[in-house]
């Protein structure tokens, strides 16, 4: 079994973020200057795989209002560990989180994350990601 650092797979991760591995409702809003816009559902799902723990999900709110959620991870030594916090402008407030199931079957973000853990994969292992 090959086994990676934390350091090492956060780098894979946040080389490996693009349009394509972003939640669908965020493609059109997503900017190389902000790589983390939408990538939190496929960037938990990954760290996931290769860490356990708990994948966790709290509310956002802008201008005191519901305007989305926000999904990130917490280890097995209950370090909370969130990749894309750097998505959300100032204004925008994520809420306190509740660890949540991880999704089964089929769901919606099931294309992007297995193209998000391919790239994540390749890198580490060292092979070319070819495009």
């Amino acid at each position: 079994m090959i086994l990676w650092s934390l350091v090492e797979v956060e780098r894979a991760l946040r080389s490996s973020w693009g349009s394509d591995t972003c939640a669908p409702e965020d493609v059109a809003d997503w900017r190389s200057d902000n790589p983390a816009g939408g990538q939190c559902g496929t960037t938990a799902l990954v760290l996931h795989d290769f860490f356990g723990g708990d994948l966790m999900c709290g509310d956002v709110h802008r201008d005191g209002r519901l305007s989305d959620h926000h999904w990130w991870n917490r280890l097995g030594d209950g370090l909370e560990l969130d990749l894309t916090r750097e998505q959300f402008a100032l204004d925008e407030l994520v809420g306190p989180g509740e660890p949540v199931a991880r999704p089964t079957g089929v769901h919606r973000l099931d294309g992007e994350y297995r193209t998000l853990r391919q790239r994540v994969l390749a890198i580490l292992s060292g092979a070319s990601c070819g495009g």
